[in-house]
């Protein structure tokens, strides 16, 4: 069980930048793969992108490779999306996730159902 808050929303101008931050409650934040995730009214969540318990591995939407960097800091508790070069379909509801893992076994995952612990969202707005 882990408690997930996000942070760092907001307004932007196309092809501005937005730092996105998930703090994660406990001691045990390294034993859980994490992932962004964005949903805009009317659509499906969307993957944005995945890393690893140990920060090791990543993995990115095509539709936001090259533009933003998921990362992870393990002793803050606190996992990052850097988000450059923002566009209006980006555009969403972005929501930080958590699947408990053991290290030895922790890769990262893109789909939904693969996650067990979900923030409430933190709003990006891109204008055109």
């Amino acid at each position: 069980q882990v408690q997930l808050v996000e942070s760092g929303g907001g307004l932007v101008q196309a092809g501005g930048s937005l730092r996105l931050s998930c703090a994660a409650s406990g001691r045990t934040f390294s034993t859980y793969a994490m992932g962004w995730f964005r949903q805009a009214p009317g659509k499906e969540r969307e993957f944005v992108a995945a890393i690893s318990c140990s920060g090791g591995s990543t993995y990115h939407a095509d539709s936001v490779k090259g533009r933003f960097t998921i990362s992870r800091d393990n002793a803050k508790n606190t996992m990052y999306l850097q988000m450059n070069s923002l566009r209006p379909e980006d555009t969403a509801v972005y929501v930080c996730a958590a699947r408990y893992q053991p290290n030895y076994s922790c890769s990262y995952y893109t789909a939904p159902k693969q996650y067990t612990s979900w923030g409430q969202g933190t709003q990006v707005t891109a204008s055109s």
